[in-house]
């Protein structure tokens, strides 16, 4: 059964201005993952407010999207879930983690969201001709470093297509070595976008087919990202 809209979350939501259809759909995703939390260690944010913040946070990039969009390493489906609520973009979200996948399609469903959820790794799915190439928008919100994300999203894009990366501080080695390695994906570092804070997005652009090496083999993306030495 879905449940209510979490009234903390929907009075966050309508204080930031979000219009009251969104608000209590968004309201209502975040009762549920409130609820399954205690099993699946979905979020640190104990209460509907301080998930509400993450959420806020995540449609910093609806105006980014354009559909069909892929949510890399989703987890609890951030940004994924709010971004196909802000959108109604088609939305696949890839969770490795086989419970936290069904949670997602479980909310997918609740929510009468056009998608689907996927229990594998990044690394597999992007040689899946179904998926690889396939999406206008991709996002993750891993805690990897940037060229590492870069690999774990550029070979999902069509050409025209952007992965938005958020970040926090990003020095510039790593600001260097990800602009290098949206080279090598096919990419490029087109904008990063300051927010409040640290806080920034960073938009690599699909220029050009990604060659068949990348992904590197599971683990690898992460262990060795592309170009930071």
């Amino acid at each position: 059964m879905t449940p209510l809209p979490d009234p903390e979350a929907l009075s966050a939501f309508r204080a930031a201005g979000v219009a009251e259809d969104l608000a209590a759909r968004l309201a209502t995703y975040t009762a549920l993952v409130l609820h399954a939390n205690c099993r699946l260690n979905l979020t640190g944010a104990k209460t509907g407010a301080a998930f509400a913040a993450h959420i806020l946070d995540a449609l910093t990039l609806r105006n980014d999207v354009t559909g069909p969009l892929i949510d890399v390493g989703s987890g609890n489906g951030l940004p994924g879930i709010p971004l196909a609520l802000a959108t109604s973009a088609r939305v696949t979200l890839l969770e490795p983690i086989k419970k936290r996948a069904a949670f997602l399609r479980t909310a997918l469903n609740a929510l009468s969201l056009q998608g689907e959820a996927l229990d594998a790794r990044a690394e597999e799915a992007a040689r899946d001709p179904a998926y690889r190439e396939a999406f206008r928008t991709a996002t993750a919100r891993a805690v990897a470093s940037a060229p590492t994300v870069a690999e774990l999203t550029l070979p999902f894009l069509a050409i025209g297509g952007r992965a938005l990366l958020q970040r926090g501080t990003l020095d510039q080695r790593e600001r260097n070595a990800v602009a290098d390695a949206a080279l090598v994906l096919g990419g490029e570092l087109i904008e990063e976008r300051p927010l409040d804070g640290e806080r920034r997005i960073i938009v690599l652009e699909k220029r050009t087919p990604t060659s068949p090496r990348f992904p590197r083999k599971n683990g690898v993306p992460a262990k060795r990202p592309l170009c930071l030495t």
